[in-house]
């Protein structure tokens, strides 16, 4: 009985210490792609609240793809729009292999995660919910191969 209090005390520990490692996260989430076919016309929804107007913070968006992915890259359409009503729309490309084909996100058993950076030093002006709306901008109507799709919000210190 003492053996397993012990066990337990030090699961308890290591998630602790786990969970302070990542300070500056404000908000992480991931969305699963249904069947890991992302139509033309499916929006990937997050929302996030912001409080603090004053606070500078990273953007990032996180993308896990099958090995079997057809593309080296893929574009997206992003759409954040603030509390107000007020949005701001980008297109923006990750490049998910380099030119021999290497892919360059982490993972195994077929299925690679990368993450991009894809705004740096954003103050958000208003306070409130935030919604981002996330597209996917390639050719095809039926993008197959890409699992889950996500967002985080890191401060900067």
């Amino acid at each position: 009985m003492k053996k397993i209090k012990h066990l337990f005390f030090l699961f308890g520990l290591l998630l602790f210490i786990l969970s302070a490692c990542d300070k500056n996260k404000v908000f992480e989430e991931y969305k699963t792609i249904p069947e890991k076919v992302w139509n033309q016309d499916s929006l990937v929804h997050f929302s996030f609240p912001v409080t603090d107007t004053l606070q500078h913070h990273n953007l990032y968006l996180n993308i896990r793809n099958e090995v079997s992915y057809s593309y080296s890259n893929l574009w997206l359409f992003i759409e954040i729009v603030q509390p107000d009503g007020k949005s701001v729309k980008d297109t923006f490309e990750v490049t998910l292999a380099d030119p021999s084909g290497k892919w360059l996100g982490e993972g195994f058993s077929g299925l690679k995660t990368l993450q991009a950076v894809y705004r740096r030093n954003v103050y958000f002006p208003v306070s409130g919910e935030y919604k981002i709306n996330i597209q996917q901008g390639m050719r095809e109507e039926n993008l197959e191969g890409i699992s889950d799709i996500g967002f985080r919000v890191e401060k900067i210190q």
